[in-house]
Parts: C-alpha cells; sequence; structure tokens
C-alpha cells in the first residue's frame, strides 16, 4: 500500500476495527454446535462442487481451479473484504497520493482523512457484516490468516452466523438451507475457475471505473451536493411541485448520483456482468434444488420474500442510498435472461456467453435474452 510520509490514504486496520466494535453479535450457539454447523457447511460446499459442474456444464481448470473454502464469521469476512478493498482500489489511492504530494499540508490531511475514511469504511462493513450469507471474493490476496487461491485467485466465503440466523429467521430446514446457498456460492466459484479470462476483464472493467473517479475536491463536492438535492425531491426553489414530479420516477443512488457520465458507461458493462453473474447463481440453485434440496420450493418462496421487503425502513434506506436494492434486480434480471437463454438453445447454447468478453450480455440484452440470441447464435451460423 503506497503511504504519503507513513501515512495511508485510508486506514484499513482502523476499518476493521470499526466493523468489528459496531457489528452485530450473531445468534447464539454452543461451542459443540458452531463446530457441527462449520463442518456440514464445508461438507456441502464440497458436494455442490459436482452438483453444479453436472448442471452447468462449466469445468474448472488449470490453477484457477484450486481456490479454498473458508467459514468465517462476521469479523473474518470483514477482514477478506478488507484485503480486497486494499488491493482494488490502490491505484485510485496512488493517484490521491500523487495529487495530495504537491499540496503543502498534504500529509497531515492525508492522515487526518485517512481515519475519517478508515471509520466511514467501517461504518460500511459493519452494516453489510451481519447480511451477506456467502461470497466468491474474486481478488483475495491471500494473508496469514486468510488463505487465497494461486495468483490471487479467490477464495469462497460462508458467514456461517448470517447463514444460521436468516434459516432461523425463515423458520426452514436449517441443513437444506445450508445447501441451497453452497450451490449458490460455488456456482460464482465455478464461473471464475472455469472462464479464465474472466477475473481479468473485471478487474479492468473495475480499475476503468476507479480510473474515471473526479479526484478533484471542488467537482467532488459539488456532484454530491446535486446528488443530495436530487435525493431529497428536487433543487432549492423548485417546491413540492418539483418533489412531486422528482417522486414520479424512481430515484437513483447517492453512489450512481456521484457518478461522472464515464462511469456511468462502465458501470453499465459491469452491472450486465453482475446481472449475469448473480442471475446464473440464481438459476444453477433452484435447478439443481429439487434434486439434492427437499423443501427448495418453501425456502426459495420466503427467501424471495425476504429479499424484496427488507428487515426494516432503515435496511430499506439504507439500501436504496447505497445502490444495494440494483443488486436485488441483478438477481431477478439475471436469472430471467439466463431462464430465457436455457429454454431457447439450451445450457451448450447458454454457456457460449462464457466465450470471450464480446459473448457477455450488454445491459439491453439482459432485459432482451432474444437480442443476445441473435447476435451470438444466429451471427454465428
Amino acid at each position: 500500500m503506497t503511504s504519503l510520509g507513513g501515512v495511508e490514504m485510508v486506514d484499513w486496520n482502523l476499518a476493521v476495527s470499526t466493523a468489528t466494535r459496531l457489528g452485530r453479535p450473531g445468534p447464539e450457539v454452543s461451542r459443540e454446535e458452531a463446530r457441527g454447523i462449520v463442518a456440514e457447511l464445508r461438507r456441502h460446499a464440497e458436494a455442490s462442487e459436482e452438483h453444479v459442474r453436472g448442471f452447468t456444464k462449466l469445468s474448472p481448470t488449470g490453477e484457477q481451479a484450486d481456490t479454498p473454502v473458508l467459514v468465517v464469521d462476521r469479523a473474518g469476512w470483514v477482514k477478506a473484504n478488507v484485503a480486497g478493498f486494499r488491493e482494488l482500489l490502490s491505484p485510485l489511492l496512488k493517484k490521491v497520493q500523487e495529487r495530495r504530494a504537491g499540496v503543502p499540508g498534504g500529509a497531515v490531511l492525508g492522515a487526518v482523512g485517512g481515519k475519517v475514511t478508515g471509520v466511514e469504511v467501517g461504518m460500511l462493513l459493519s452494516f453489510l457484516s451481519s447480511r451477506v450469507l456467502g461470497q466468491y471474493e474474486t481478488f483475495a490476496p491471500a494473508g496469514r490468516d486468510l488463505p487465497g487461491g494461486a495468483d490471487g485467485g479467490g477464495r469462497l466465503l460462508l458467514v456461517a452466523p448470517n447463514i444460521v440466523s436468516v434459516e432461523r429467521e425463515l423458520k426452514v430446514d436449517p441443513h437444506d438451507f445450508r445447501l441451497w446457498v453452497c450451490l449458490h456460492e460455488e456456482t460464482h466459484r465455478t464461473q471464475f475457475t472455469a472462464v479464465p479470462w474472466l477475473r481479468d476483464h473485471l478487474r479492468m472493467e473495475i480499475q476503468a471505473f476507479l480510473e474515471q473517479t473526479d479526484i478533484d475536491p471542488s467537482t467532488l463536492l459539488e456532484r454530491v451536493r446535486e446528488a443530495v438535492q436530487a435525493l431529497s425531491g428536487g433543487k432549492p426553489g423548485e417546491g413540492d411541485q418539483g418533489a412531486a414530479e422528482a417522486g414520479a420516477e424512481e430515484k437513483p443512488s447517492l453512489v450512481e448520483l456521484v457518478q461522472t457520465p464515464a462511469q456511468r458507461e462502465v458501470l453499465g458493462r459491469l452491472t450486465a456482468v453482475m446481472s449475469l453473474l448473480e442471475g446464473h447463481a440464481d438459476y444453477v440453485m433452484d435447478g439443481v434444488g429439487p434434486q439434492v434440496v427437499p423443501s427448495v420450493t418453501e425456502i426459495r418462496e420466503k427467501f424471495q420474500k425476504r429479499r424484496a421487503s427488507g428487515a426494516s425502513r432503515l435496511d430499506l434506506a439504507l439500501r436504496k442510498l447505497l445502490g444495494l436494492d440494483a443488486k436485488l434486480r441483478q438477481y431477478r434480471d439475471g436469472e430471467r435472461f439466463v431462464r430465457a437463454v436455457v429454454d431457447e438453445v439450451g445450457m451448450e447454447g447458454f454457456n457460449r456467453v462464457w466465450t470471450s468478453p464480446n459473448t457477455l450480455p450488454t445491459k439491453a440484452e439482459i432485459a432482451a435474452p432474444a437480442e443476445w440470441i441473435a447476435r451470438v447464435h444466429r451471427k454465428a451460423e
């Protein structure tokens, strides 16, 4: 991590400690129960490999195939994600650092800013750490406590306290639910280990997004100001009519509003890829489910209601502000795309999507699967 006078632009250690301090305690389980849950999740993760590979007809290849499965608590999830953030954001932070190096008092600003940003990142991770059930961490630098795949090739995280919390909340069969979650997360691992170019492509798109970040403080402040006005219902002076007109359409999130036009273009491509990956995982977990998860129909119905409603008004507000509701749409829209394509051209035909970046669906094609079929299949024929 680059630093200015020994000061990091983000105090990552403070981010971890803040998230850990603010994080909610997990559900109560005995030491023996905890050991049993961890062992079962590991067994389900291993069994899911065969189920997912057989259903998708995708097989991991090379060094990427060897990625670890880690069953973690909420603090472990936070540490893993901070490590990934440090790697992904290092080019942007270096850019900010170079700009600040020529500013009088830049080192002092860096020290203060690093602490503030560390707390902010920690607060965000604290909010998310009690909600994530599992995650394939694509960019995962290996550490002493967090092993990763070859050449930073990823790791699969299963957040045991959250899985137990949700299965209790939904009152579903815990053994079925744990396997169902593992099927989803194993699909993500298979996507990246069976498609060698996908990880580098995603990294390039994320870096392109970060490179377009406007780091001029006055410009960024103005963009945030406009975003707040838009979220609150309109510009000052527009009155109730402006607010009503703004409310007539779905408001974008703060994350969307502070982006530059170039970033929105990159984000459109990233949204399409993430919709594909999330929708594919949902399609696979439901496709495999009836064969190995007896209560899959009940689990899906209850989980969908929970996913759509949110836990509280605060939860819904934060999801909207951070753009997390867009992720929920990715599950829905992506699953519809995958289902429509498989129904039309079969699984082998769908798997042409993994041929190269050029065969990935566009954001428009996610909403119109027939257009992707026409472009990729009929053009090739």
